[in-house]
Order: structure tokens, then sequence, then C-alpha cells
């Protein structure tokens, strides 16, 4: 993996492949590359490291070509290098390719290939591919990368580029996306619609085992060697809403986008005279029928799948079981006919949780997808989809969609209880209330983020950070440890308060701060007992707690205050504070927090 671009048009191919890869530079990468055809020939550049680099090398020379492919690299097979960096070419250096994915049969081909005489130039699984092209070639490009596509096992997104075959790009896909950029006179083949916004708002979501040839006239899908017609999606974003608007920072301005994109995640989403939730593309019969929920997701995700769990379990009375899916995936889980599977991923294509899906889907009753993007895999592959409507996130970190996927999974676990009678109109009434306070609260929140920059740089150069919460709180404590972790390379871990004397007591000393999530609530007391007993061990106590409260700031070192609100909803606006508080304490220490090291954006592959 990582990023894939590619263009054929009227215009300069090198400048549009070299703008979608700055598009597509969120995803992370370690080197990048780019073919294009001049005339006859093919030409080939690459770099590791930066994009500039690239950049750079092409600085002084002029590239008139039509036709491009681009690729930024992530590494898997090979250590990151010139050489290995995409696109790779055959032995006669005719046909180049870019891939994202693993192919896991690559050793036996290439020792079959090795045998056959040809020659390899770097240490990637990818590479074979253009060589098994190679072998088939003269029935021309398309009937070649069929028959290269039937000798591989595993998860690809491919684009080649063959210089006999100028005016067309070949793209296959299984398991990794690619979509089609529709413009006019010109198309474009890419991992993701930023890549291409700025150009075209049409675009067309492949889908596994379809193969594209695509000119600047038009395109085909076929599907295993069968010619199929997929829908044309229209794209509602604007270019400007990926770009960072005056922002430092991508995070920061999507941190501050969090209130928008809560407000349109539940738009159009209930009725509240009717005290009634409205998801159009959920099987009410179906849902109401479910006993068990399992819901499956990972990293970010997986915390707003946890905090979940307390809130369904609690007004729905269902048993929710949360797993995350790069373990469920090798597991044997209990799932049966009664069981509702979940499963969150923002980009839609997170690998684990894709093969964790696929790992229980024939057991399970029915399955729901709350996905970001449009198109995905995940949300084509379950029997519903929930999209959050939070446009594109382009920092690595997720923060305003994490901030989605709470929105549509407090809607849902109120919905299901609602199903299950369990929740009285008055109740679901009094909840969306509430719901429609977070934006505005969340506003609030940020307006104040020049205190918790403060803070932020107070504690910049300690080396290790304990988060506690309790109930539904505890979650957001492992989010807030991960943002930390994630933005500033600081080691940070999150932990029920209540397991305190269970270990990380151990870890207390002058030199660790502790943040605390304290809600003003039935537990309050108990987490006050937790502070005190890091406060005679001279830890240090941050803590975040409802502005009414007076009494924190006689125990804490540094207090953050958050609006007062019910205490199921205090998640919602309590990961806001712990957002920016990673946020600060990165760009204190100097960190491409857009891009922090060895971290993607969408993780598609094992």
């Amino acid at each position: 993996m990582c990023g894939i671009i590619g263009y054929i048009g009227r215009e300069n191919a090198a400048e549009r492949v070299i703008y979608g890869l700055k598009k597509l530079e969120y995803r992370g990468y370690d080197s990048s590359g780019i073919s294009l055809v001049e005339g006859s020939k093919l030409l080939r550049y690459r770099a590791k490291g930066r994009l500039e680099n690239l950049v750079s090398a092409l600085k002084n020379i002029r590239l008139h070509g039509t036709t491009a492919i681009g690729h930024t690299r992530w590494a898997t097979h090979g250590k990151p290098s010139d050489e290995n960096a995409h696109p790779h070419t055959d032995c006669t250096g005719k046909i180049t390719i870019i891939h994202n994915g693993i192919i896991e049969n690559y050793y036996e081909i290439k020792q079959m290939l090795l045998k056959r005489g040809h020659k390899f130039t770097s240490e990637t699984d990818s590479e074979i591919f253009a060589h098994l092209i190679e072998e088939n070639i003269g029935k021309g490009v398309e009937k070649a990368v069929q028959a290269a596509l039937k000798k591989i096992r595993g998860m690809y997104a491919m684009v080649i580029l063959h210089a006999g075959e100028p005016d067309k790009i070949v793209a296959a896909r299984k398991g990794s996306p690619l979509v089609l950029g529709i413009g006019k006179n010109e198309n474009f083949i890419a991992s993701d619609v930023p890549s291409f916004l700025k150009y075209t708002k049409k675009a067309v979501f492949l889908e596994d085992d379809d193969m594209a040839v695509i000119t600047k006239q038009g395109y085909t899908v076929l599907n295993n060697g069968k010619k199929v017609s997929r829908k044309i999606t229209h794209i509602k974003w604007n270019d400007s809403q990926a770009e960072k608007n005056g922002y430092p920072h991508y995070m920061l301005k999507e941190i501050g986008e969090e209130p928008q994109a809560f407000e349109d995640t539940i738009i159009g989403r209930f009725d509240s005279d009717r005290a009634k939730i409205l998801f159009e593309t959920v099987n009410d019969a179906r849902l109401r029928k479910m006993k068990n929920v399992r819901i499956i997701a990972c990293g970010t995700s997986y915390h707003a799948a946890y905090t979940t769990k307390y809130l369904m379990e609690k007004y729905s009375g269902l048993n929710v079981s949360v797993d995350i899916g790069s373990e469920i995936r090798y597991a044997a889980p209990a799932v049966t006919k009664d069981t509702l599977i979940i499963i969150i991923s923002q980009s839609g294509e997170t690998i684990d949780t894709i093969a964790a899906f696929n790992n229980i889907k024939k057991r399970a009753g029915y399955s729901i997808a709350v996905v970001n993007v449009v198109g995905s895999t995940l949300s084509r592959e379950l029997d519903s989809v929930i999209y959050t409507h939070a446009g594109p996130e382009i920092g690595v970190a997720a923060t305003k969609t994490f901030i989605s996927q709470l929105a549509v999974l407090y809607l849902l676990s109120f919905h299901i209880a609602s199903l299950k009678g369990r929740m009285s109109r008055k109740k679901i009434r009094s909840a969306l209330k509430s719901l429609r306070k977070i934006p505005g609260y969340i506003k609030e929140i940020i307006k104040e983020r020049k205190k918790i920059e403060k803070i932020g740089a107070k504690y910049s150069r300690h080396r290790d950070f304990l988060y506690y919460g309790r109930n539904i709180n505890y979650p957001i404590a492992l989010e807030g440890a991960l943002k930390l972790k994630e933005i500033s390379y600081i080691h940070a871990e999150g932990y029920p308060a209540g397991e305190m004397k269970h270990g990380p007591i151990a870890l207390v000393d002058d030199k660790v701060p502790n943040v605390f999530i304290a809600p003003v609530n039935a537990l309050y007391e108990k987490i006050i007992n937790n502070i005190e007993e890091i406060r005679a061990r001279d830890g240090i106590i941050i803590a975040v707690t409802n502005r009414s409260n007076k009494t924190m700031k006689n125990y804490a070192d540094d207090v953050i205050y958050i609006p007062d609100i019910d205490e199921d909803f205090y998640p919602l606006l309590a990961a806001v504070p712990l957002h920016l508080l990673a946020y600060y304490i990165g760009v204190k220490k100097g960190i491409d927090v857009d891009k922090p090291r060895n971290l993607a954006k969408s993780v598609t592959v094992e």
C-alpha cells in the first residue's frame, strides 16, 4: 500500500499525478514514484522519503505526456528505498505497474519467473506482476493482465501502463480500493477520491474482481471477464474541504470541524416531535429480532465501539460484545442467527475488519456497517450501511470521524432500545434533545483551546502518561491515550480507574501525568479517591470535568472544564479536549501531527 493515482487525457499527466499524490499523502508513505508515456518511451522516476524528493527530482525535467500513473508506497515487502518504490517494470521496461496489497504466493511465482530468465530489481512482491504481464503481452495488455491476475493470490489494487498501448490504463481490484474519476476528455483511477476531486466529482467505485480499461474518452469495466455496469456516484465534498483553510495542520482543522461533522451525521435522522429515529437503510423488522450484538472495529473505531457497548446494554438490555478486528478474524466466536453484527471503519476498507466480518457473516442474523466513505468495501458487503457524514479526513489521526461514529452509534443504540420497547417516547425525546446540544457544546470546548494549549506545553517534555475513566468513559481514556501515542510519540496507556491498584499505581511518581475523565456523577467520589492515592505519591493530576464542578481545582494540578451534560453523553464531549491535548503536545514537540511516523490513514493490508 498506500496511495494510487492514474491519469489519461489531454493535460500534462505528470502535473495531474503529482497533484493527486499530494492529496493522498494523508494515507502515510515512505517513498513515491511516477511512470508516464513520452512518445513511444516509458519513463519512470522514483524517490525514497517525502514526496518533495520526487518533485525535486522532476524539477528540471520537461515532461509533456498525457498518460501517467503514480504511487506512494508504505513498505510491506522490502525496505523503503528508491529500488523498492513503485512503479515497477518488467524486463523490457515497457510495462509498468503500481500495486496496493500483498501477493501471498509471490515467492513461488518469482522462483518460476527466475527459471524462465526474468531479472528482478527490487525486493518487493509487487514487481512479479509486471513480469507476469510480460509473459503474455503479445496478446495485448488487457488479456495479459487477465492472465496474470489468475496466477496470483491475495488482495490487490493494480494499475498498469504499457508503452505499446499508451492510449489506455488498465486497473484491477480485489480487496483493496480503487475508484474511477470521470472527467470530460480525461479520466482518473485512484485509491481515494481526494486525489482527483479538484477536476471531477463523478466517481465510479470498482468492486472485487473488477478490471477497468480506461481511455481519455471513457472506460469499460469487466468482472471475471464479463462487461458490467457500475453506478456513477456524485461526490458532495468540494475540493476546499480537503484543504487546511488557514489552519496550521489538518488535524486542528478537523477537530474544529467536529461540531459540524456531528451535526451533519445526525441531521435528518430523527423526528423530535414524534420521538422517532429514522434510518432509511436499516431493516427494522430484522433488527427487532436480534437478541445479541457483536461490534467489530480497529483502532479509534474500536473505542467508539466500546463506548457503544455501555450505552446499548443500558438502554436496550441486549448482550453486547466488542471485538478487535485483527483478533476475531482468527477466532471462532459464538455468532448465531439472532446476532446483530455492527462493523465500524472510517475508510470502510480496514483489512482486519473486513476479514473479521468474512469470518462470521454466514452465521450472523443481520449486519450493519458504520463507515465514512461512500462506495467502500464494507458499505457494499454488509446488509445495511449507515454513513457518518464527516466529509474527508486528511490527518492520519481520527478526530471528527470518531465523533461522527459516536453520533451514529448513539442514535442506533436508542433506535434499538425503542424497537425492543425498552425506551419510552419521553426518554427518546429527552435523549434527542441532548444530542442536539452536542455541536454547540463542542464549539464551546474548542473556543477554550488556548487553555488546553498551555496545559499541553506544560507537559510536553514528559515521557509517560496514564489516562483513567470509569464505565462509559473508560473507552474515552483509551482514545485519549491512543491519540497522544500517535501524535506525540509519548508512551501513554488508558485504564479503568478502578483497576489502578492492579498495576498502574506502580508507575506513579512526580514525572508521570495522570489524566482523569471525571464527570460529576455517582462514581465521582471513587474518582476522587483514585486521585487522592496518586497525590499521596506525588503524582501529577490533569482532570476533565464538568464546568459546574467547583471542587476539582482542589485536587488537580490542571483542570479542563467542559459543559454540564447527562453522564451518558459525557464521552461525546470528553473526547474533544483529549484530541486537542494530544495535538498541542505533538506540535510543541515539533512533530508532523498530520503524518506521524509509521502510521497510515487506511490500514488496507495485514
